[in-house]
């Protein structure tokens, strides 16, 4: 049975970065909650946590910083990891999904036998924003036959309503900002 961890206190150990990457925006840099042994662990465990006794089969990354929190989770559910990529970054044959962003598209791939048939897959990145990139992967996964049973974020800015575009999903997020 799950259990739930409280991760709020967490917060504490995100540095804000006024201006960046442009003028207005305010940036939650996690690296400095990632530099902590006993944040970072904490945050894994919770997301396992959340997991645990779902038949997760695989765990998704989405590039890049999916890729810090996926492969530790997998790990911690008995799953196997796989990164999901900007174009032309994997070796063997890939599916593409193209998604666009507020100013132009990007795409996403993922190997082609990266996901077999109905095998049970949690997606993971760090941040929830406009649910763009994660609406993408979930194309991905059900494309090639994968069932999407969790969807998970260090960070959801709740503002920008990035759920919205996620929705049917079980979408689980350990830390909500609102402004």
């Amino acid at each position: 049975m799950a259990y739930e961890i409280n991760c709020e206190p967490l917060k504490d150990l995100i540095r804000t970065v006024p201006d960046f990457p442009k003028p207005g925006i305010l940036f939650y840099d996690i690296t400095t909650l990632l530099k902590d042994p006993a944040g970072f662990a904490q945050l894994i465990d919770a997301f396992a946590a959340h997991y645990i006794g779902k038949g997760i089969d695989l765990v998704l990354g989405t590039e890049a910083r999916g890729f810090i929190f996926a492969p530790a989770i997998a790990y911690r559910l008995n799953a196997g990891f796989v990164p999901v990529r900007k174009p032309k970054k994997l070796p063997a044959e890939t599916a593409k999904v193209s998604y666009d962003l507020e100013y132009g598209s990007d795409s996403l791939e993922i190997h082609l036998d990266a996901v077999k048939p109905g095998q049970r897959v949690l997606l993971v990145d760090d941040l929830l924003a406009t649910g763009g990139t994660m609406q993408a992967t979930v194309q991905l996964v059900e494309k090639l036959g994968g069932k999407v049973e969790g969807i998970a974020f260090a960070i959801e800015l709740d503002f920008l309503k990035g759920r919205n575009k996620l929705e049917g999903y079980d979408v689980y997020s350990l830390l909500h900002y609102n402004d």
